[in-house]
């Protein structure tokens, strides 16, 4: 079957049946009788909450025609369907830009930068099997793979010869590799979730370095369980978030709550990407990301230009693993504010900070 080479408009339009389902399953949610003491993940009482704001003041046709508002497309990449935001800046010399989120994301949470972002042309895909995007149809599910299907969106579809990428969470990953391996065309790559150093290129660290690795692992003794269950049993625990938008809620916003920075998303906007993965069942392929990741092959020194600011999260992050990891490193910073979440959390400053280094670029 020939590649599909245009892309199709692509519009948001839930079902009153889909919305009549989700309604009669909130409305008999089953609630845990205990509570754990301590840090033990989101509580009962929070949950019923969430349940409360989801059912009586959560509107989400507002939302849907919010989304809706932005140029949505598909396309057929290598066989797999690649859904995105395109927006066009009014200059047409914009460089382009492509941002790419995490887990538990979706693209609602790129688009606050992307508002902003006006001097730019601005591509936000869905990562492979997460909303509207489908999984490679062969193959596992790794970053430098999502690279190479984003390397192929930006030029032999939208037809860039270079292009700027910005990623978080395991979107972070995708535009390292992206940076790594196609330096020809990627203008510059900037970070607030800056890559950590393999442990090949660890020799002759710096005592920032090593202090840091033993805060982060010490910071996420307790918490990394999410991860462990996504990466070893997936499918298991698919069965019930699939099944319950109570439980899926709950497995995503307690992240979303707890990653951050002093709890500064709404709930709204929470429950906007809860919807987006409940209405398109993606949460189980969303955990092909962390089931695929290993073994991965070592992600190489990037050499374009390169540029940090440090998110909230991984605030002791050292300018020396920068340089370890970025050669041309243009620019380090520590944001003031934002957290995991930093393109929502966040977006004035991080547009500042993206401005700054591309002028770098422009000298």
């Amino acid at each position: 079957m020939p590649q599909q080479k245009t892309p199709l408009p692509f519009r948001i339009d839930v079902s009153d049946q889909t919305l009549d389902d989700l309604r009669d399953r909130l409305q008999n949610t089953r609630f845990s009788l205990t509570e754990t003491p301590g840090d033990s993940g989101i509580s009962p009482d929070h949950l019923r909450e969430i349940v409360d704001h989801w059912l009586h003041r959560y509107h989400w046709r507002e939302h849907e025609a919010r989304l809706n508002r932005y140029p949505q497309f598909t396309i057929d990449v290598g066989g797999d369907t690649v859904h995105f935001v395109h927006i066009r800046s009014l200059n047409p010399r914009a460089r382009a830009i492509v941002l790419s989120h995490g887990w538990p994301y979706s693209f609602a949470e790129m688009l606050p930068l992307a508002d902003v972002l006006t001097e730019f042309d601005v591509v936000v895909p869905s990562l492979p099997g997460y909303a509207f995007s489908s999984l490679p149809a062969s193959g596992p599910l790794t970053k430098p793979g999502i690279a190479e299907t984003w390397h192929e969106l930006m030029t032999s579809v939208l037809g860039y010869d270079s292009y700027l990428t910005y990623g978080e969470d395991v979107g972070a990953g995708v535009s390292d590799w992206l940076a790594a391996a196609h330096p020809e065309a990627v203008d510059g790559i900037f970070a607030t979730h800056a890559a950590f150093t393999p442990d090949s290129r660890r020799v002759g660290e710096s005592h920032a370095e090593t202090e840091f690795f033993e805060w982060f692992a010490a910071k996420w003794t307790r918490s990394f369980g999410y991860s462990a269950i996504q990466a070893t049993r997936p499918d298991t625990l698919a069965a019930s978030l699939n099944d319950s938008p109570a439980g899926l809620a709950a497995w995503m916003i307690e992240k979303l709550d707890a990653w951050s920075d002093d709890g500064s998303l709404t709930l709204d906007s929470q429950l906007t990407t809860v919807m987006l993965y409940w209405i398109s069942g993606c949460i189980g392929s969303s955990f092909r990301a962390y089931y695929d990741s290993s073994p991965l092959p070592e992600l190489p020194v990037i050499t374009v230009p390169a540029a940090v600011a440090v998110q909230v999260g991984e605030s002791k992050y050292p300018r020396e693993m920068a340089e370890r990891n970025y050669l041309d490193l243009r620019g380090f910073s520590h944001l003031e504010r934002g957290g995991h979440f930093t393109a929502a959390e966040a977006p004035d400053l991080l547009a500042q900070d993206i401005r700054r280094f591309v002028a770098t670029l422009e000298e």
